[in-house]
């Protein structure tokens, strides 16, 4: 665990939207500890400090509650549709050493073959993974791969340790020639048959006009 990942949290003893709005008016945010068989416990984080930390997919946070240590998977963050400003978030109750399941993203690496485009059909895939270990990402590398080409969920490679959830024949990625290339490919091809139509066209009327005289 990082250091940077230590977090002080503040118990909470009072509740409700008034109170919520209070505390992010002092810049801190709203959130719950569950899981366990706990109790729900309230609490309240530093915005800022918080708000970095939960840029990166599955967040694991070091929380210091009362002088107690307590790690806290990030689960759900809920966010103002206008302001995007962070209202409430939920945090799951983890241990070393315990498997967590989760949803990480996906992101392509690479380029494929010249002509087509790969196209992500699936943005997350769901593992099984240490808690303390969980991969911000996992990558698919597409370079110089050729039109047709699909990857599955069974095709990632995974982080040592974690384990597929998924169904394994998920469509992950699918290479193909966009449909803009296609139709330009349509158009020319067309165009080269009404020329070719009309050089025909051209030649019969030329023998018939040898034929005449």
């Amino acid at each position: 665990m990082s250091e940077d990942n230590k977090v002080h949290a503040e118990v909470r003893e009072s509740f409700g939207k008034g109170h919520a709005r209070r505390l992010r008016a002092a810049g801190k945010i709203p959130a719950v500890i569950y899981g366990h068989g706990a109790e729900p416990q309230h609490v309240a984080l530093p915005g800022h400090q918080v708000s970095l930390l939960i840029r990166r997919a599955n967040a694991l946070l070091d929380l210091d509650i009362s002088g107690t240590s307590q790690l806290a998977l990030v689960k759900d963050v809920q966010k103002d549709p206008v302001h995007q400003v962070i209202e409430h978030i939920d945090l799951l109750v983890v241990r070393k050493g315990e498997k967590v399941s989760v949803d990480v993203p996906i992101v392509v690496v690479g380029e494929p073959a010249p002509g087509t485009l790969a196209n992500l059909d699936a943005t997350t895939v769901a593992i099984e993974a240490d808690a303390t270990a969980l991969p911000e990402s996992i990558e698919v590398d597409v370079e110089g791969l050729e039109e047709g080409t699909h990857i599955t969920a069974a095709d990632l490679k995974l982080p040592s340790g974690s384990v597929l959830l998924a169904d394994p024949e998920t469509l992950v990625v699918a290479v193909s020639v966009p449909a803009s290339t296609l139709a330009a490919e349509d158009e020319i091809a067309e165009a080269d048959a009404a020329t070719a139509e009309e050089q025909s066209e051209e030649s019969a009327e030329a023998a018939g006009a040898s034929d005449s005289e």
